[in-house]
């Protein structure tokens, strides 16, 4: 397994190059981009990513896709153990041209794994190529995940957004936001969506789902995070979760009880 920085490989004259890292839970990357796509999964931990575009929350055992040139930020949250896949831009035709968040088989993660150990020159002719190739393919297949949140460029409303991430509340309603920002209903849901492709009720329940897993996977308590984000009690809770991804909060991360 290569645990070595792409910058130090990235002439490789290979269409795929494969790496892995390990991060302690806090680590912070600053803004930088790559010259290739990244598609990146991790065992364990949670990875947080920013763009000047939105932020993207990648929970262990999914994937996350990052288009070549994509300044970004990233943030670990718990211990992670990174494996990445670096494409070069005319070998991914079919990838998203934003971020994505992304089901990931079993399948998926176990070729993951084997193009970690394949040779960086590995023969393009052999079993090492076409197990890249099928890597390839793969990914092309890829289910996005409801785990992004797009930022507005409004001033006021990427304000009164930022100040709700900071502090989110499922109780929040529109006429909160209509009257903070002195907006007429109409005006507020036309420009809500405009500005992030989002109903106001979707992107409020994708921040509070963002926020709960990075709290969660802090080891916080289902109840304690229900709590905090306004919600009658943790059944509730766990049911929109469950509803939103199929497992309640605790299985869907890989964490060991539901208590």
């Amino acid at each position: 397994m290569r645990e070595i920085h792409i910058n130090t490989i990235d002439g490789t004259a290979r269409p795929v190059v494969a790496i892995a890292k390990q991060y302690p839970t806090g680590h912070y990357i600053e803004p930088h981009d790559h010259r290739r796509g990244q598609f990146m999964t991790t065992s364990r931990g949670v990875i947080l990513l920013t763009t000047m575009d939105g932020a993207w929350l990648m929970p262990p055992e999914r994937g996350m896709w990052i288009p070549p040139a994509t300044v970004h930020n990233v943030r670990m949250i718990g211990a992670v153990e990174m494996r990445s896949l670096y494409i070069e831009a005319d070998a991914t035709p079919k990838m998203s041209p934003t971020c994505q968040v992304v089901g990931l088989s079993p399948f998926m993660r176990t070729l993951m794994t084997e193009a970690i150990d394949c040779p960086l020159e590995y023969d393009t002719d052999g079993r090492d190529g076409a197990l890249m190739r099928l890597v390839l393919h793969e990914l092309s297949g890829m289910k996005e995940l409801p785990l992004s949140l797009p930022y507005p460029s409004h001033g006021a409303l990427a304000a009164r957004c930022q100040a709700f991430i900071a502090a989110p509340s499922i109780g929040e309603t529109i006429n909160d936001w209509c009257e903070s920002l002195g907006m007429s209903r109409r005006t507020f849901t036309r420009l809500f969506r405009s500005q992030t492709g989002l109903s106001f009720v979707a992107w409020r329940q994708q921040a509070c789902l963002m926020s709960a897993m990075t709290k969660l996977v802090a080891g916080a308590s289902v109840t304690s995070v229900s709590g905090e984000l306004g919600y009658d009690n943790p059944a509730a809770f766990t049911t929109m979760f469950r509803r939103s991804f199929g497992a309640p909060p605790l299985r869907y991360l890989g964490l060991r009880s539901e208590t």
